[in-house]
């Protein structure tokens, strides 16, 4: 029998597999709470978040075309810079959002699930309807009736 510790380990293994950071690729990135543990469900902890992924904009390692903030997870739709690697990006802001999350609450522990799925677009895929795709989210889940409901969300086709 298999303990957790090497499932999870197999596991994270196969999300990185054939991961390739491509300088100016366009990616769709989806990160997880830990647990799945509505974290964003207070606006303030969205709010850190969204800091984090305009940092990463301010510092040129990224650019956001769009991106949602779940209660329990993050998609980001977002094009590398030339000298930045998608896992070092992506660590940055949950490393950073998280730091910054703990210190508001005053808590420990990690907020984030190891990890992240992602998937490079092609050239031919409509990025617009990608970005509407991810923001319509809270419409799908039941949580927002339009759009303009829920505020943790942008696109730069909006």
């Amino acid at each position: 029998m298999q303990n957790i510790t090497q499932r999870k380990s197999r596991g994270l293994n196969r999300l990185r597999k054939g991961r390739v950071s491509i300088p100016g690729q366009i990616y769709h990135v989806t990160a997880v709470t830990n647990g799945k543990a509505p974290v964003f469900r207070q606006l303030s902890t969205g709010r850190i978040l969204v800091r984090c992924l305009k940092f990463e904009s301010d510092q040129r390692r990224a650019t956001s075309l769009a991106f949602l903030v779940m209660p329990d997870h993050l998609h980001w739709l977002l094009q590398l810079s030339n000298d930045a690697a998608l896992s070092g990006v992506v660590q940055k802001v949950k490393a950073n959002s998280g730091r910054l999350i703990n210190s508001e609450n005053r808590s420990t522990g990690p907020i984030w699930q190891r990890g992240f799925y992602d998937r490079a677009i092609r050239r031919d895929e409509d990025l617009p309807a990608i970005a509407r795709y991810i923001v319509a989210n809270p419409l799908r889940a039941g949580i927002a009736r339009s759009c303009g409901d829920y505020p943790l969300w942008d696109s730069i086709w909006v």
